[in-house]
């Protein structure tokens, strides 16, 4: 049923129509779900066309007739954004266009995405407002889902590991700020891998969730709980001190042993182990934060499971922490001074042997003179949290050398960390926007390992640089487990195959099969393949046989802070 006259013919002659089009239009409005307005704001009378039942639920001619029986049924939330909207659009004749949830004549809210324009008078004054209403509550319902996705776990409903280190970044942060105490805790279930083989993995999952309940209802309401994958939690305890978080660990514990867990196969009894860790006091970064706790957990499974143990640092621990520090200090100065440089090293077509690109590799000078290469402080700056800082300065050298020379393509190491990092990656959006040639001359590699801690992040990384026209190469190749599964989501362009495995390739026959496999899966997934490591003729011969499309390693080139265009 559609909405009648007289407001029906009050919009034609305002659109001086005549009723072959005004009815023609009013179907097209139908069959897109749309329905379209003239707000006379001088009368303050709102006329609507098309199907009124689409948006409102209801085919009434006054459901809202008028801007205050509109704004009645704008969600309460959502009311001063739809406001704030129209006045700057009248005010500065700014884009009238927003999205706001509409109450439906059966109680629901739905969105729609409402766009329009105003007509004013000779003296600037708005006389009416015409737009249309466009119903988007799946596509709303489906960005909820897909945020969902990529913040919680599918199965238990907890935050995601990304998502939960981003939570413990953000307490060590504030905690950090304020000097006060916080702790960390990684919750193992005892023996899943029983439960699975036992009863099988739909029981083992309703294990999880129900391990994950208790957790839950033995925790601060402040207090985060996510799940790391497998059989681990993870439980950011905010502000609290050791003994709170001794206390949080002994609660869980309790709380799991003390009764089972239902599941479709019956009640199972089952047990954890925790380990935990306090910052910042001992601790310096979310990772070595993680890192610490799940070490601490391990041990409580060795030592007989159902158990806590929290981080400590030995001697040596202490000593290695106050060298890192030392290192810090040195790299933060580094960047302030400019002392952040490349060394770059050769990557050869290996039909031609001609140089097809440099590999960018980071270098520190210190004061002195000295050149530290990146295995002194790379893994120290990862630890320190300053990683992305030394990523965020080699993009900018990259960057820079590609726009100066633009016959050089360079690839480019960047951390984990990075991956996960939207600044650096506005920030390569905003260099090739201006400079749209060097997209095609920059490689960014990235290490299988750290592609696979959390996948989906990654593949949404790679997915996003090579949108701007970059190419993607996923490094040390064979390090990790990518399976069939990873390396068609993961869409690299090459693969980069890890040097240990080309290391004595002439003499080493496992090496050899093994490289033989690598080579094979990149060639059926049609992707371009780099040989790292070569260091003898023979291991070229080897190499080239194989089908690897690219080759790299002393044997054509050391790293060298003055590469050939410079010289």
């Amino acid at each position: 049923m559609n909405i009648a006259s007289p407001q029906t013919k009050t919009i034609a002659s305002l659109l001086e129509e005549p009723e072959v089009a005004y009815a023609q239009l009013f179907s097209a409005l139908s069959a897109a779900g749309d329905l379209a307005y003239v707000w006379d704001l001088v009368d303050d009378r709102i006329c609507w066309l098309g199907e009124a039942a689409l948006v409102f639920g209801s085919s009434r001619s006054d459901i809202a007739a008028d801007g205050e029986a509109f704004n009645e049924r704008i969600n309460i939330e959502d009311l001063s954004k739809r406001l704030q909207s129209l006045s700057r659009h009248f005010q500065t004749g700014a884009a009238y266009d927003c999205e706001y949830r509409l109450r439906r004549e059966d109680g629901e809210f739905a969105w729609v995405h409402d766009k329009g324009r105003a007509e004013f008078d000779a003296d600037g004054n708005p006389l009416r407002l015409i737009g249309v209403l466009r119903p988007v509550t799946l596509r709303k319902r489906q960005e909820a889902l897909l945020e969902r996705k990529a913040n919680f776990d599918e199965l238990t409903g907890h935050l995601n590991r990304s998502r939960l280190h981003e939570t413990l970044q953000n307490a060590f942060a504030y905690n950090k700020r304020y000097n006060v105490p916080g702790g960390y805790l990684v919750v193992g279930i005892d023996k899943l891998a029983m439960v699975n083989d036992a009863y099988g993995y739909e029981i083992a999952d309703a294990l999880i969730v129900g391990v994950g309940h208790r957790i839950e209802q033995a925790l601060r309401i402040t207090d985060q709980i996510g799940r790391l994958g497998g059989d681990r939690f993870g439980v950011v305890l905010g502000q609290c001190d050791r003994t709170g978080m001794e206390t949080a660990a002994e609660k869980i514990l309790e709380t799991i042993r003390s009764a089972p867990i239902d599941t479709p196969a019956g009640a199972v009894h089952v047990t954890v182990s925790v380990g935990g860790c306090a910052f910042p006091s001992l601790i310096q970064t979310a990772q070595e934060a993680m890192a610490a706790a799940e070490g601490s957990m391990t041990e409580a499974k060795a030592r007989g499971r159902n158990c806590f143990i929290c981080y400590e640092m030995s001697e040596d621990q202490r000593r290695v922490r106050r060298e890192s520090m030392d290192m810090g200090e040195r790299v933060m100065k580094a960047l302030e001074e400019d002392r952040i440089t490349f060394a770059y090293q050769p990557v050869v077509d290996s039909g031609t042997q001609e140089v097809a690109y440099y590999e960018t590799l980071l270098r520190m000078r210190d004061p002195s003179g000295e050149v530290v290469s990146a295995g002194a402080f790379v893994p120290v700056a990862e630890k320190l949290g300053i990683m992305r800082l030394l990523d965020h300065r080699a993009l900018k050298i990259a960057l820079n050398d590609l726009i100066k020379y633009p016959d050089v393509t360079l690839a480019l190491n960047i951390s984990s960390l990075t991956v996960t990092d939207q600044s650096w990656l506005r920030t390569l959006v905003s260099r090739i926007t201006s400079n749209p040639s060097i997209a095609a001359r920059l490689i960014v590699e990235i290490t299988e390992t750290a592609a696979l801690e959390d996948f989906e992040v990654s593949a949404r990384f790679v997915t996003a640089v090579r949108s701007l026209g970059c190419k993607v190469a996923l490094d040390d190749f064979g390090s990790g487990y990518t399976s069939f599964r990873h390396m068609k989501a993961l869409t690299v362009d090459v693969v980069k195959i890890d040097g240990a495995f080309v290391k004595d390739l002439d003499t080493n026959t496992d090496n050899q099969l093994f490289v033989r496999t690598l080579l094979g899966l990149a060639e059926g997934f049609g992707l371009t393949t780099v040989a790292e490591c070569v260091e003898s003729k023979n291991e070229v011969r080897i190499l080239q046989d194989e089908g690897a499309h690219y080759l790299q390693g002393w044997y054509f080139g050391k790293p060298d802070l003055e590469p050939p265009w410079r010289t």
